[in-house]
């Protein structure tokens, strides 16, 4: 049997990625969700959010991502671009 091989045929859009990325979220107030957000610096932040924002990358964008990946980053823009190069 073949295996099929899902196509992502996304652009990606920061707009949509900050909202996306908010979206795991539950208890940060929305307005601090912008390009420059130093999302480690978020109270909820932690390495469950990593996680979420791995599967974020593969689910929505069809990118792999990792745990260093996301530390690397500082801002949401910069997690935006990061995937965006995958």
């Amino acid at each position: 049997m073949q295996s099929i091989t899902p196509i992502y045929i996304y652009n990606m859009d920061l707009n949509d990625f900050i909202s996306a990325f908010a979206d795991q979220f539950e208890d940060t107030d929305e307005s601090l969700f912008t390009p420059d957000c130093e999302f480690h610096n978020l109270e909820e932040w932690s390495s469950l959010s990593g996680m979420a924002v791995i599967a974020l990358a593969k689910i929505k964008y069809g990118k792999t991502v990792t745990g260093r990946d996301i530390k690397e980053c500082t801002t949401i823009k910069d997690l935006f671009n990061l995937i965006a190069s995958k």
